[in-house]
């Protein structure tokens, strides 16, 4: 497209099914390179063979062992997280609402991975540990559910390929009152590598496989992400 500047623009259109954000970064990169004379290296593997790869006998063997942790993990009664809120809980869930913008200055930045190295953990976990307890205070609820994303991009092979590779995983924690801030920390990690060991199963299938009651009014699992 040329603009009224007399620039060109380049317009992509891709649909979320075949690509995900590490793709568009990617593409980007590469079309860059490209208009630079640069060659690009060619892949050792195409998505196509990362679906082949799924589909072999060895992976359905780990997935069905990561099914296994997942169910484990969800056993009982799954809690639904009751958030006070300005108005009534419709009916059928809408996507009605706004945003609060807000930034964590540097130097509570870096109290966050002091606090976290003391542990071994991530500024993620160290993250997802304040958030538990946020809602937590906020819900009087001590058993949590929260959904994360996570790149999906396990194998060196997979970093440079166009496709969805992104997942959803569930993140189960228990931020009891009786404990200091290191101890659920703790836990928080431990449960983290956890769901991120056995990342591979599908939300989708974990979803049906639990016979989640479903509600137009929620989604099924959780209703808060992570990201």
């Amino acid at each position: 497209v040329n603009n009224i500047d007399g620039n060109n623009i380049l317009l992509v259109d891709m649909h979320h099914i075949t690509s995900d954000g590490v793709s568009h970064e990617i593409l980007a990169k590469d079309f860059l390179a490209l208009h630079e004379g640069e060659e690009l290296l060619p892949l050792r593997v195409q998505y196509k063979d990362f679906s082949e790869w799924q589909n072999g006998e060895k992976e359905k063997k780990k997935l069905k062992q990561q099914e296994e942790y997942w169910l484990k993990e969800f056993e009982g009664e799954i809690p639904v997280l009751e958030l006070p809120t300005d108005f009534p809980r419709p009916v059928e869930k809408s996507f009605e609402g706004d945003n609060i913008n807000f930034e964590i200055s540097a130097e509570e930045i870096r109290a966050l991975n002091a606090m976290a190295l003391k542990t071994s953990a991530t500024l993620f976990m160290a993250l997802a540990a304040v958030f538990n307890i946020l809602l937590s205070k906020l819900s009087g609820q001590e058993d949590i559910v929260i959904g994360t994303p996570i790149a999906g991009r396990r194998h060196a092979d997979l970093e440079k390929i166009i496709g969805m590779f992104v997942k959803t995983l569930a993140l189960r924690n228990y931020p009891a009152g009786y404990r200091n801030f290191r101890e659920f920390l703790e836990d928080v990690k431990e449960r983290s590598l956890m769901v991120f060991e056995n990342q591979e199963y599908p939300f989708e299938e974990l979803v049906d496989k639990l016979s989640v009651k479903r509600d137009i009014g929620r989604n099924p699992l959780f209703d808060i992400m992570f990201v």
